[in-house]
């Protein structure tokens, strides 16, 4: 089974450079890992004039690319409400060591939060979110009772990752 560990904050705080760095870092060290991103808009894996964005206008519910190096499968929701559920994405992926999830703030995972000063206009999730077990930021945050991590201290943070979710490595 694998382990999950989510990364989440607000926009422009530093959550997929973060998780990029994990995933380099965790794989450094011998560890297959996954990641599962959220996304809050519209978006598409194929360009306008490909043959699979092509099948995808025609109506395909499924359209599975497929080549020597890597395969992926696009599935068209009938509705938006029809978005899948974090437990079922996993489901769906090969067995790893880890799977880093960016987003999925409200998920019962545990979690990182990354916050970039300057572009916290909102209150921080580590105040209202359950889950959040850290914070990685570019200051210190006096009223944080979390353990906290200079957002570029990628190694500590992954090693904080691996004490607290149980991964061997």
């Amino acid at each position: 089974m694998s382990r999950l560990f989510g990364i989440v904050g607000w926009k422009n705080s530093g959550k997929t450079t973060l998780v990029a760095s994990l995933v380099a870092e965790f794989t450094k060290r011998g560890l297959r890992v996954s990641t599962i991103k959220h996304a809050h808009h519209n978006f598409a894996f194929d360009k306008e004039g490909t043959d699979s964005f092509k099948h995808r206008a025609a109506g395909a519910h499924e359209v599975a690319l497929v080549s020597s190096k890597r395969w992926a499968i696009i599935h068209e929701n009938a509705t938006e409400s029809e978005e899948p559920s974090l437990e079922n994405m996993v489901s769906k992926l090969a067995p790893c060591d880890l799977v880093l999830v960016e987003g999925y703030k409200s998920s019962h995972i545990q979690k990182i939060e990354a916050i970039r000063h300057g572009f916290q206009s909102e209150t921080p999730l580590w105040k209202t979110h359950q889950g959040i077990v850290g914070v990685a930021s570019d200051v210190h945050i006096d009223d944080c009772d979390k353990p906290q991590f200079e957002l570029d201290d990628v190694a500590g943070i992954a090693d904080f990752i691996i004490q607290i979710s149980g991964i061997r490595v």
